[in-house]
């Protein structure tokens, strides 16, 4: 046999180029396509292990499937790195999550093999189905896949599309990528029952026989098929003493087989695109393969920054050399302090205990914090379930996750007016991430709620103040939005004090112009009002840190004294902080000018937060540009 070229990977631009190669040159494309991902993601930060954990799956895939015709719907997005560099964005991969770059997610605007736009989780197998019904009224056959994994079947959305694709008996293949992984491992029923099948050593030792019958159910009649598929859903009853919770919901199950075995898979793969009908593969991978490091942090190498290919070494991001904590290592610390001085407190997360800093309550006081997997909407009423019993459950949601459960917060939660506190993490911009994970809309949607209070601190003092705030009795819903990355304050475990809702504090004095901000952005503009004052503009800086309720009293002095004002925030200008504020000011009539400075009424693309600032007009120098202009400089 001739020697394999040890540079399979330059030669493939598209999937065309892969299926040219023959089945003894996948193992080679693989371990190449997995060196590609490590070497590019060390130095260009992203998410990393559960791209690595897909590799084989991928090649294998795009080697059967006839793909951009087929189509494939990646769940959870960031497992698409390898399908990304084997669809004609190689040689662009560098620029992944950059500004101007290609995205780290699957978009549709980007390539004609992204099939489906996938930020969040639990989405494929709901628009997979809208596909493979598609292509049904279209008299098409095109075969459509769904792959979901890191923790998405945890996601009640997913169950959904099951139930559908089940009694409509659409040609679908779900391939269920099991890694046991989310960021954080999996919890939950749906976990252990997937662990359930993984170990059951009779029913492992005896798929390969069934799954022998089942390949060879094109060759049979159809009554011989019928009992053909009796005998195997009896044996897998049988031996797994439960019913098959998939095959319940008329999907075909087959598996589990070995997701790192590209030979195989190819095989398996090219059996399943023959059969009609709904079907499941469930696929066993190691998230981080082929990394060691990876492999045994993988909560750690899920997304880890810059870090050092040969050693493993992470680079540190520079918030422990200024000793500025994270805002999520503040939350997660003080809701320990908080529940340690009030037993009525709960934490609750929908599977980001690491991302949030829940785990520190997690690890201290493990029956009464809550990790409750993909599930915003079940995490939310949840909530509310436990606030009616007298409880404070502390919610804590990324502003883009929390979008999700918008319909539990208001009838859940806000309807009954119900204490239960949310925190919503990742309030703003996020960075490289991109348009899927920006929170830009909490502002607006939660002040929207009749009996919701919405809080932003602008530091971290403040966020201790408030969630303390929050937990005292007499509130109702009260959220607390606040920002990704580090703060700006060193000393921040401060005595506890009450911040009465609806008010605000005055930064600076000035008597040129009034800026009003809400949360980080305040940081902002106090550079600006520094660097303004050079200029000989004086400017009042307020941080109203609440956009509901809010500070009329403060609001009544400001427009009367102030005849040009600013309000800032790190969201959408659409209805939110300075929508607020030209409500207060058009329902009493002042005359003062108002510009109105946020996110525009767009979705942003991915970026650093730096570039992103300057691009939304956030950033001190922006600021500074359109007070002078504001002033008539």
């Amino acid at each position: 046999m001739e020697p394999l070229d040890p540079h399979l990977l330059t030669s493939i631009n598209s999937p065309e180029d892969l299926r040219k190669l023959s089945r003894n040159e996948l193992p080679q494309v693989c371990h190449e396509l997995r060196d590609f991902i490590i070497d590019s993601v060390s130095h260009n930060p992203g998410h990393f292990g559960a791209s690595l954990g897909v590799v084989e799956l991928t090649v294998a895939l795009h080697y059967v499937y006839k793909t951009p015709y087929d189509q494939l719907v990646w769940d959870v997005g960031h497992q698409a790195y390898g399908h990304k560099i084997l669809t004609g964005r190689r040689d662009l991969f560098h620029t992944n999550r950059k500004m101007g770059g290609i995205s780290g997610f699957p978009r549709r605007y980007e390539s004609e093999y992204d099939a489906f736009g996938v930020g969040h989780s639990s989405t494929s197998i709901s628009a997979a189905l809208g596909m493979a019904e598609a292509s049904k009224l279209k008299n098409e056959n095109r075969k459509v896949v769904a792959i979901i994994g890191d923790g998405a079947m945890t996601g009640g959305m997913a169950f959904e599309g099951l139930n559908n694709a089940g009694f409509l008996k659409s040609d679908i293949l779900v391939i269920l990528n099991d890694n046991n992984m989310a960021i954080d491992p999996n919890v939950g029923g749906m976990s252990q029952y997937l662990l359930s099948i993984t170990r059951s050593q009779t029913y492992n030792r005896l798929k390969d026989e069934v799954w022998e019958g089942l390949g060879k159910l094109r060759g049979l009649g159809p009554l011989a098929r019928r009992a053909v598929q009796k005998m195997e859903g009896a044996l897998k009853s049988l031996l797994l003493h439960q019913s098959n919770l998939f095959e319940g919901l008329n999907f075909r199950y087959f598996g589990p087989v070995d997701g790192h075995d590209v030979l195989q898979l190819t095989s398996v793969l090219a059996d399943l695109r023959e059969i009609k009908g709904p079907k499941l593969l469930h696929v066993i991978t190691k998230k981080g393969k082929g990394f060691p490091e990876a492999e045994i942090n993988q909560t750690k190498f899920h997304a880890p920054g810059k870090f050092d290919k040969l050693t493993g070494k992470i680079y540190s991001c520079g918030c422990e050399l200024e000793k500025a904590p994270k805002f999520q290592n503040v939350f997660g610390e003080t809701i320990v302090e908080l529940a340690e001085m009030n037993e009525k407190i709960v934490g609750i997360t929908p599977a980001m205990p690491s991302g949030c800093s829940l785990n520190i309550m997690m690890q201290k006081m493990p029956h009464r914090a809550f990790d409750v997997g993909i599930a915003e909407q079940h995490a939310v009423t949840f909530a509310a379930g436990l606030a009616t019993q007298g409880m404070i459950p502390f919610c804590n949601i990324y502003s883009t996750f929390m979008q999700r459960a918008y319909d539990q917060v208001i009838h859940d939660v806000a309807l009954q007016n119900l204490h239960v506190v949310f925190c919503i993490d990742r309030g703003g911009l996020v960075g490289e991430d991109g348009a899927t994970h920006h929170g830009v809309f909490d502002l607006a949607y939660m002040r929207t709620l009749p009996n919701m209070v919405v809080a932003a601190p602008m530091d971290e003092p403040e966020l201790r103040n408030m969630m303390y705030t929050a937990q005292l009795e007499g509130y109702g819903p009260f959220s607390i939005r606040y920002p990704r990355g580090c703060g700006t304050t060193v000393n921040w475990r401060n005595p506890f004090e009450k911040i009465e809702p609806g008010t605000s504090r005055q930064l600076s004095e000035g008597s040129d112009l009034a800026i009003l901000t809400i949360g980080k952005p305040g940081v902002f503009a106090q550079r600006a009002v520094k660097k303004l004052l050079r200029e000989g503009l004086t400017v009042a800086h307020f941080d109203m840190r609440f956009v509901k309720p809010l500070d009329e009293v403060r609001l009544h002095h400001i427009f009367r004294e102030f005849p040009k004002i600013i309000t800032i925030e790190e969201g959408t200008v659409t209805g939110g902080f300075g929508s607020a504020v030209a409500e207060f000011k058009s329902a009493y009539n002042y005359s003062s000018q108002l510009k109105i400075m946020g996110i525009p009424d767009r979705f942003i693309e991915h970026g650093t937060i730096e570039q992103l600032y300057k691009e939304c007009g956030l950033d001190a120098e922006s600021i500074f540009r359109e007070a002078l202009i504001m002033a008539g400089r």
